[in-house]
């Protein structure tokens, strides 16, 4: 059975976050087709808000329409994210390069990286326009409209939003918590750096939680959603850094196989260590701030 949202119910305002970031994806892809700057991240956020917003008010918008819909925008993230991810990590590593000392800059350091850069986008352009042109990308857009032309409201929706949203936004903080006092209990290491991954996208849904929230909430909602991105902007640095300490060895690796040194690229990896080693000292004081965080 559909419900028809009225005025100031959570249904309302679920269905209106939702239109935005459909707005958004339709706004964006002739963006990416041209390859204006940011426009694949910003496509690529519209999808994660979407599918976020999906899962935080399963109460209100039926899931059992909602979660195939979810997986399909979650290939169509993935299919994007190949190109912006290594562009991401070309620039962290650029910016490393570029504050290095000559003195310590030994060996074809730019060139190897510029040479590892091209062989990792080969392609990825062509990939990204062959996904918008696809079957699979124009029938996500056809069953997005056809969502919002009949949505799949519970009877939840028909509630006052100022009930209803506050409980879906502190039931993603909950599993937030859960998972930022979990990493913080694990010394350093391999499992430490995959519990923190785990509570960074935790963050990411909590802090869409509370930006999907706003318009129905006002400040306390605008409030809990800046203080979610603080710790989603520490934990999201920390995976970063991961990253780019997988791709340094792999340059690393690949330096010394054609008998170059790998002194710099040593040197790199040690201050992603640090860096990361910075950030795990920084959490527990940034969650401190957004562990009694609420939005009434």
């Amino acid at each position: 059975r559909t419900c028809r949202p009225a005025e100031h119910t959570a249904g309302r305002h679920v269905l209106a976050y939702l239109r935005a970031q459909v707005d958004a994806i339709v706004a964006y892809d002739p963006a990416v087709r041209r390859e204006l700057p940011d426009s694949v991240h910003q496509l690529r956020v519209a999808t994660r808000r979407l599918r976020s917003a999906f899962r935080t008010y399963g109460k209100i918008i039926d899931r059992a329409v909602t979660d195939p819909v979810g997986e399909e925008l979650k290939w169509l993230a993935a299919e994007l994210g190949v190109d912006r991810d290594q562009e991401v990590l070309t620039e962290r590593l650029t910016a490393r390069i570029a504050a290095v000392p000559r003195t310590l800059l030994l060996g074809p350091v730019r060139s190897r990286l510029r040479i590892w850069t091209v062989a990792r986008r080969s392609g990825s352009r062509r990939h990204t326009l062959a996904v918008l042109d696809g079957r699979r990308y124009l029938a996500l857009l056809e069953t997005l409209d056809a969502l919002l032309t009949a949505p799949p409201l519970l009877p939840a929706a028909a509630r006052p939003a100022a009930t209803a949203l506050p409980k879906a936004v502190l039931k993603v903080h909950a599993r937030l918590a859960t998972r930022v006092e979990h990493a913080l209990t694990l010394p350093p290491g391999e499992e430490r750096d995959l519990a923190m991954h785990e509570a960074r996208k935790a963050a990411k849904r909590a802090r869409y939680a509370g930006e999907a929230a706003t318009p129905a909430l006002g400040e306390p909602a605008k409030r809990f959603a800046r203080r979610m991105k603080a710790v989603q902007t520490v934990l999201g640095d920390h995976q970063d850094s991961v990253v780019a300490r997988d791709a340094l060895r792999a340059l690393a690796v690949q330096a010394h196989a054609a008998g170059e040194t790998a002194f710099t690229w040593g040197l790199l990896y040690g201050q992603e260590e640090a860096a990361a080693a910075e950030r795990e000292r920084e959490l527990p004081r940034v969650w401190a701030k957004a562990a009694g965080a609420g939005v009434s």
